[in-house]
């Protein structure tokens, strides 16, 4: 799928990929509430809305939000934008399938905050949870029963961390999926940094991919 991608909003890469594989496996339809968190282009969220879902995208980046508006136009697929802080914008609904991809390259060494425009689609806090403990803590109260959470990450940014906060919250949790991948330029910058932390063998130069899929039970 061709989209919209203007400097500054984070384009498809293999974790969308990954990600809209592990959406398509989902029984969605027409009744179907869908959120995504962190839309970037709207990748996701056309995917989705593909399938007839009634659809929602969220970004706190009003360049992503407009070009999500703008990809939704070009494919003729409803779907309805808000900005804001992740969750916020919609606090108190309730969706079928929320999904994330969020941030998560760990900062390199003394950098504790993310960094400014481009990098606020990757930079996620020295352990590069900086969102996904966020996500962990107010998507479960998102969903409906029986309700799924579909979120990417890397390896890189302690899977096991995740699954342990959402089973915590209540979910059924399971991985969806996982794809080893290159480093791309922003990790490649930093992989002295991760070997120094022991987060990748030395000359290791590849990620682990990972999808996450937590159900909520009642």
């Amino acid at each position: 799928m061709l989209l919209i991608r203007p400097p500054g909003v984070y384009p498809p890469q293999g974790d969308t990929e990954l990600l809209v594989s592990c959406l398509r496996r989902e029984s969605l339809d027409s009744a179907s509430r869908v959120l995504d968190l962190g839309t970037g282009t709207g990748a996701v969220a056309l995917a989705a809305a593909g399938t007839g879902a009634r659809v929602t995208a969220v970004d706190l980046s009003a360049r992503a939000v407009a070009t999500a508006w703008l990809n939704a136009r070009l494919y003729h697929r409803r779907i309805r934008l808000r900005r804001g802080d992740l969750s916020c914008p919609v606090a108190g609904q309730r969706f079928d399938l929320v999904t994330a991809n969020p941030p998560y390259v760990p900062t390199a060494d003394g950098v504790t905050q993310p960094g400014h425009g481009p990098a606020l689609a990757w930079d996620a806090g020295p352990d590069g949870r900086l969102l996904l403990d966020r996500i962990c803590r107010e998507a479960p109260r998102l969903l409906a029963r029986g309700g799924v959470l579909l979120v990417v990450q890397s390896s890189l940014a302690d899977v096991p961390a995740t699954l342990a906060a959402l089973r915590s919250a209540g979910l059924r949790v399971t991985v969806a999926a996982r794809r080893r991948q290159a480093f791309g330029p922003v990790m490649t910058a930093r992989a002295a940094v991760f070997e120094r932390r022991g987060l990748i063998r030395p000359g290791e130069r590849e990620e682990e991919l990972v999808v996450v899929r937590g159900v909520r039970r009642w």
